[in-house]
């Protein structure tokens, strides 16, 4: 079941992360970069699930890879979260003008 107002979840998270950890510039930008982190999971798994290493060979499912972009998702939410007010109205605003672009006149 998904959670209709996954903002308010974030915000949560936004404000333990504050709580402990404060909201300085230096922990804004660790937030920022936590998010290289994950996208590197991200390209881990994938690699995991095509078997591209073949000293390795296949370590990962595609429900694990699913898992590490829901990771991906909730970190850059919450560094967005951390650096403006509205992240929702700023991400729906930003998928408006995305949209956009696909559009023929």
């Amino acid at each position: 079941m998904t959670n209709p107002d996954h903002w308010s979840t974030i915000r949560g998270l936004v404000d333990w992360l504050d709580k402990e950890n404060d909201r300085t510039e230096q922990e804004i930008t660790l937030r920022i970069l936590k998010l290289g982190e994950e996208t590197g999971e991200v390209a881990q798994a994938w690699i995991g699930v095509t078997g591209q290493n073949p000293r390795k060979g296949i370590t990962h499912s595609v429900e694990d890879v699913a898992d590490e972009l829901c990771d991906a998702i909730v970190t850059a939410s919450v560094a967005l979260a951390s650096i403006v007010e509205d992240p929702g109205a700023h991400l729906d605003a930003k998928l408006a003008r995305i949209a956009a672009r696909r559009r023929t006149p």
